[in-house]
């Protein structure tokens, strides 16, 4: 149901956030490229390259890419859009809302989901590696749970905002439709939407990678096999980058949203929350940059790409220049 501009003008410096649209607009533009073309190298790394394939511990980072693709190429496309048109969210229409919504709440925190299993599953990986040893062992240590996941953060998504009975209110002068689907008014559905996909996932991915690293920070001492530490230290790397952009970009928003809910009045930290959930964007960008640099074999293959591209078209401007020399000669 749309709503006229000018119902909204008083509240909208409240509900939008207040850095001008036009930085906004190349503050994603700029940043979402680059994102863009990380993601597609890494995913043809990690698809192409049998051994990084097989690695168990790259599973969970593909589909969190894969994840993440979904707000780089659906959700700011319209974020994009929404800012051209004057803000106006185009089409205007309830099946973009909804498709909005479903990639701003259903992948975003599914990929809050996946990172709190990443963060457990790396504590089986490296200190219960034998719970791995066969195949129906794999399956349900490792498979089963990735099953699980992406199952529930489909049906339960699906579910909410295409089936379950209440009537949504889709104001198109806002960015993601105002961001506020229907069933975040049930008594059960939202309050375990805000909990349990949400701040749950991203106190676990805190906590439990401190208690990885400690862990393993014990266990270096213990090991002898250099190739079985650096194996350690890279997955420990990949989780722990992960992890401190999850502390930089999403629990400030996790403490001050749960405060709200737990009493603070909601014209404290108003602003703030705004600029934190813009914020969530960056989060999503830097994690292809973040998993890149956790892959030190793709870097250096890029980096010899580059240096190989660079000599040959220093060749060609040689080339170039002995022959433009021998024209003039002659």
């Amino acid at each position: 149901m749309a709503t006229n501009a000018s119902d909204f003008g008083e509240a909208f410096d409240t509900l939008e956030i207040s850095l001008p649209r036009s930085v906004r607009f190349w503050l994603l533009l700029l940043v979402d490229t680059p994102s863009i073309i990380c993601s597609f190298i890494l995913l043809f790394y990690l698809f192409g390259n049998r051994t990084a394939r097989q690695a168990l511990n790259n599973h969970v980072i593909v589909i969190i890419i894969l994840f993440g693709l979904g707000t780089e190429l659906i959700d700011v496309p319209l974020y994009l859009t929404f800012i051209v048109n004057s803000g106006w969210v185009t089409p205007a229409t309830p099946a973009t809302c909804l498709i909005w919504w479903f990639v701003a709440f259903g992948l975003y925190n599914g990929g809050q989901v996946l990172m709190a299993w990443a963060a457990i599953e790396r504590h089986i990986l490296i200190f219960h590696d034998r719970w791995l040893g066969t195949k129906r062992s794999r399956f349900i240590a490792h498979y089963l749970p990735l099953i699980l996941v992406l199952v529930y953060v489909f049906v339960f998504y699906v579910y909410v905002l295409f089936m379950f009975p209440c009537e949504n209110v889709y104001v198109y002068e806002l960015p993601v439709c105002d961001a506020y689907p229907c069933y975040q008014e049930d008594s059960f559905l939202g309050i375990w939407d805000f909990l349990g996909n949400n701040i749950l996932p991203g106190f676990l991915v805190a906590v439990v990678s401190m208690a990885l690293l400690v862990r393993v920070i014990r266990q270096k001492q213990r090991l002898n096999q250099a190739v079985q530490w650096r194996k350690i230290r890279r997955m420990t790397i990949q989780l722990l980058s992960i992890s401190i952009l999850n502390v930089i970009f999403i629990l400030p928003l996790n403490l001050l949203a749960l405060a709200h809910m737990c009493g603070l009045p909601e014209d404290y930290g108003a602003q703030i929350q705004q600029y934190l959930y813009f914020a969530g964007y960056l989060f999503i960008f830097l994690i292809p940059f973040v998993s890149l640099a956790s892959l030190p074999d793709l870097c250096k293959e890029i980096q010899m790409k580059i240096q190989c591209r660079r000599q040959s078209q220093g060749r060609a401007s040689i080339n170039n220049g002995r022959t433009t020399s021998t024209a003039r000669r002659q």
